[in-house]
């Protein structure tokens, strides 16, 4: 299942997938598999990036 939720925050703090992966210590290419729903990220790497995007767990990887 596509990450779109993922998407629109990274699009919401104007961050390219290499400006995420950059701020997270990842690939632009994990960012990018993560938001296509083809990988499943660490809970320390979700962590990361709901930092960086201000959101939480729920906001962003937890299924409705």
């Amino acid at each position: 299942m596509k990450n779109i939720r993922l998407k629109l925050a990274r699009v919401a703090k104007d961050l390219s997938q290499e400006e995420l992966a950059q701020l997270v210590g990842v690939s632009r290419q994990t960012i990018g598999l993560i938001e296509l729903g083809k990988y499943n990220p660490s809970l320390s790497l979700c962590v990361a990036i709901c930092t960086v995007l201000s959101k939480t767990l729920n906001d962003l990887f937890w299924e409705e």
